[in-house]
């Protein structure tokens, strides 16, 4: 039996509160869907600034309302901060604004909310005296490091205001655990990709900005040469490291974590992944174009995952090829029908 199961029966005996904040976003939503099958309490907050309602109209079974809690706010309100963190146990803290390209757009506003969102909700969570806050931080803060792969305690100089703004998140988790015993773990995600990944808007990730394309028929384009590496992270992965961030005791009171696969995959690698998962579903792949590299990528990202694996039991999902065509399925019913296309652009 793994860390991971064992975790899963002891909160099934014993439910919890939760707090997700972004919980109408893509990992937020799966950190709800998992919760709420645990039969735990959740408290989910969110702005719907990049998050959608039928995400969580998707997480939060009709079954599970009366452990199931909605509060549309904005975490750069403290007083909201404040008012959803009492009575609960965990806060799993993943409401940002994402992108590299995004923070070179509009340094400002993502520092506001990635910076000061973040300070609001570790304050709020010492007045309440939570057990855990566990946060998304990113591989970004590796920044320049050309360490291959990278471990937790080598970085570079940071390449994006967001990046800054994640090393800063758990600049200020290791103060409010120092300075007030509010115990936290920073998650250091790689490309996470899976179900309800927005795949629209100039700043959508890599797998669904090419689903989005080859559902449609259309070539994907691929920035550089096609050598660029990513290690591409299964959602379930990502709620793995959380419940077992928020429950574990050998996390320590302030602790920052890789959390990725643990492997390498090139651009064209990925390409060629996808592809083959749109024609076993019986549809045709358009070859891919290119484009230079942007301003602000890393050339090479894989994480290690050895720290987190002894010290909480992490074992990333290693089925590539499954999570790919549930990730292809997912947008296949999404968007693959010209209605159900025209439907996703009003939303």
């Amino acid at each position: 039996m793994t860390h991971y199961v064992q975790v899963q029966l002891a909160l099934r005996a014993r439910p919890r509160t939760w707090l997700v904040t972004g919980a109408a976003g893509f990992i937020g939503s799966h950190l709800v869907e998992t919760l709420l099958r645990l039969g735990q309490n959740v408290v989910a907050m969110d702005n719907f600034a990049t998050g959608y309602r039928r995400n969580l109209e998707e997480a939060a079974a009709p079954a599970a309302t009366g452990r199931f809690r909605l509060v549309e706010a904005d975490i750069r309100d403290v007083d909201a901060c404040m008012d959803v963190c009492r009575g609960v146990d965990y806060v799993l803290h993943h409401a940002a604004l994402g992108s590299v390209p995004r923070s070179l757009d509009d340094p400002l506003g993502v520092h506001e909310v990635n910076v000061t969102g973040t300070l609001n909700l570790l304050a709020a969570a010492r007045e309440a005296g939570v057990a855990r806050v566990v946060y998304a931080s990113s591989s970004a803060v590796y920044g320049d490091c050309e360490a291959t792969p990278a471990r937790e305690e080598e970085t570079g100089a940071a390449l994006s205001p967001y990046a800054v703004t994640k090393r800063v998140n758990e600049e200020y988790a290791a103060v409010f655990a120092r300075a007030y015993g509010v115990p936290s773990v920073g998650l250091r995600y790689f490309n996470v990709f899976g179900p309800r990944q927005d795949p629209r808007g100039a700043y959508a990730a890599v797998i669904p900005l090419w689903a989005r394309e080859l559902v449609a028929g259309r070539p994907c384009t691929v920035y550089g040469d096609g050598a660029t590496t990513r290690d591409f992270t299964w959602v379930g992965s990502v709620v793995q490291a959380n419940l077992l961030a928020a429950t574990s005791a050998d996390a320590g009171p302030c602790a920052v974590f890789n959390v990725g696969s643990g492997r390498a995959v090139t651009l064209a690698e990925l390409h060629g992944a996808m592809a083959a998962a749109l024609r076993r579903t019986g549809r045709f792949a358009p070859p891919a174009v290119h484009a230079p590299l942007r301003d602000g990528d890393v050339r090479h990202s894989r994480a290690d995952v050895s720290r987190i694996t002894r010290a909480l039991g992490y074992a990333p999902e290693a089925d590539f090829e499954r999570c790919m065509d549930a990730t292809l399925g997912w947008y296949l019913r999404r968007l693959g029908a010209p209605a159900a296309a025209a439907r996703e652009h009003a939303a």
